[in-house]
């Protein structure tokens, strides 16, 4: 049943990026849909942790709808039916989600729930992990002279996983920049395919954790040694890692 036809007023959904780390990334239009909200659900990853140091939560319900990787998770399902229940009690919804909502963050499937149920959805990009982790390492993912393109992939998926999308074996072949999120446990399998695919083992590579927090670490290598440097260094999700020639430019800052 409708809000309209429960004498309630229509409420609305906003998916709200949050940027990769720190709360002062989100963008002006993503705050002000933060401060009108009545309900957040929140994700794991952007500025949650943060809320209380630049939103005032007097009245708001903040729902922690976090997704690990590998981990317990409320399903999509399950998030997708929390936005449309609160909007059709009357409430002003806002869904604040790591990144930008239509990188990998599921935005669009939450934004089809809401159209299927008829509650007005919104979206407020956000400051992509992809791009920005790797420029607080001092990476830039394209550089005159040296490459005009990049892709990024998730890396949640081996090689081969029939349930897959990407072909690696192309991406090693076309060159460019590529950036992988979400690929900390398919390091090893993600390298050896592109070697196998004729990337050059020296290819320059670097990898961030905890991009844009105070936590931030980065390690610059090579394709051959990525896996072993992430394992020696212990690295831990969230983290983005670059492959490319832009990986050996600049400084890539640890600590």
């Amino acid at each position: 049943m409708s809000a309209a036809e429960n004498g309630v007023t229509q409420g609305t959904v906003t998916l709200v990026g949050g940027g990769p780390g720190e709360w002062d990334l989100i963008t002006v239009r993503g705050l002000r849909a933060l401060e009108a909200a009545d309900v957040i659900l929140t994700d794991h990853l952007g500025p949650t942790n943060q809320l209380d140091q630049f939103l005032d939560l007097t009245g708001k319900e903040i729902i922690d709808v976090a997704k690990l990787p590998y981990a317990k998770q409320v399903a999509q399902e399950r998030i997708n039916e929390l936005l449309v229940e609160h909007a059709r009690a009357g409430k002003r919804v806002a869904r604040l989600k790591g990144g930008d909502p239509y990188v990998f963050g599921r935005g669009f499937e939450e934004l089809q729930a809401c159209a299927a149920a008829g509650v007005p959805c919104t979206v407020v990009p956000g400051v992509t992990s992809a791009v920005s982790v790797p420029a607080a390492a001092g990476v830039p993912v394209t550089q005159r002279g040296v490459t005009h393109a990049f892709t990024v992939v998730s890396g949640h998926l081996a090689p081969g996983d029939p349930r897959s999308l990407i072909d690696w074996g192309a991406l090693a072949r076309i060159g460019g920049t590529i950036v992988v999120i979400m690929g900390v446990r398919q390091v090893r399998a993600i390298t050896q395919a592109l070697m196998s695919a004729s990337l050059a083992p020296s290819t320059p590579a670097t990898v961030i954790q905890d991009g844009e927090t105070p936590r931030q670490r980065a390690f610059r290598t090579t394709v051959a040694e990525l896996a072993d440097v992430m394992e020696r260094e212990q690295v831990t999700n969230p983290a983005v890692y670059v492959i490319g020639e832009v990986a050996g430019l600049g400084d890539a800052h640890a600590g």
